[in-house]
């Protein structure tokens, strides 16, 4: 076995053993972990909405409209058109999951690489990739997704590109400032002098210890991305009718908060819990993974 070969053992057991302390560091977190536990009870939910939810969320009667929490046969009432609430809730979870999860996965992926490459090759390179991001940067994430939206037109592939480029500046950020403070690491001098190519190095080397703290940031942007949607969609530029979505029942609903009230909060209810949930996760996790602690 050659000295290398042993290296890269070595260098894939010190990483199993951090991440067993990462994950028994989570595990005492017992807030991190309620937290986790009902943020994947409403992703089941929401892939399970089919079997779980009472009745069709499209069909109404409007002879039940605003019927009130507890009515037979409506355990959480009926919508402005008579449609269950509860079956409405349970199906509106995959459109907002999906418009808070995709937007970050994406600009995840996008934004990370563009600020590993920033941060690795530095420079002039660093300089005018990071000033052209700072543009973007530069705007409200509110006001940057509502103008994009707005110039793109309404609907959910537009909402998820105007989220997605909101998203790609602070990921990007994030990426190039984790990527230079390791860049300046002696391990990754000691491989740049042995005459490793820049794409090995990144490869071996520099992801293994920035990818950690690049997603738990991008986690921390899911509650955002949430409520970004939901904004869009109150709007009419996000998700249209009469598709089962919090942001966008609370925008029908908006008129029967002086009737039904609590009906009327149920949406905003659960895009609270939603977000919240994924912040305290990502609070877990990047507790979790300071190595300080």
């Amino acid at each position: 076995m050659t000295a290398e070969s042993i290296t890269q053992l070595a260098t894939v057991e010190k990483s199993r053993g951090y991440w067993r302390s990462v994950g028994a560091r989570f595990l005492r977190d017992k807030v991190a972990v309620c937290a986790g536990l009902v943020a994947a009870g409403l992703i089941l939910m929401a892939i399970f909405a089919p079997w779980i939810a009472p009745a069709d969320p499209l069909d109404g009667s409007m002879i039940k409209r605003l019927s009130p929490i507890g009515t037979e046969g409506y355990p959480l009432g009926a919508d402005e058109l008579g449609r269950d609430m509860l079956s409405r809730l349970i199906y509106g979870a995959r459109l907002s999951l999906f418009m808070g999860v995709v937007p970050v996965l994406i600009a995840f992926a996008i934004g990370g690489a563009i600020g590993v490459a920033a941060g690795y090759l530095g420079g002039w390179v660093n300089t005018i990739t990071m000033r052209v991001l700072d543009v973007l940067y530069a705007f409200p994430s509110v006001l940057l997704a509502i103008a994009i939206s707005g110039a793109l037109g309404a609907g959910i592939l537009n909402g998820l590109l105007s989220l997605t480029v909101v998203f790609i500046p602070p990921i990007a950020r994030v990426a190039e400032s984790v990527t230079t403070s390791v860049r300046k690491l002696e391990y990754i001098e000691a491989a740049q002098a042995s005459g490793a190519s820049s794409l090995r190095i990144v490869r071996d080397h520099v992801l293994g210890n920035v990818l950690g703290p690049i997603f738990v940031y991008a986690t921390s942007l899911i509650s955002v991305s949430m409520i970004l949607a939901a904004g869009l969609s109150f709007l009419g530029l996000g998700v249209s009718p009469p598709n089962a979505e919090w942001g966008l029942m609370l925008n029908t609903l908006r008129n029967a908060i002086y009737v039904q009230p609590w009906l009327a909060a149920l949406p905003g209810v659960m895009i609270f819990l939603t977000s919240i949930s994924f912040n305290m996760l990502s609070d877990g996790l990047r507790s979790a993974m300071d190595v300080k602690q």
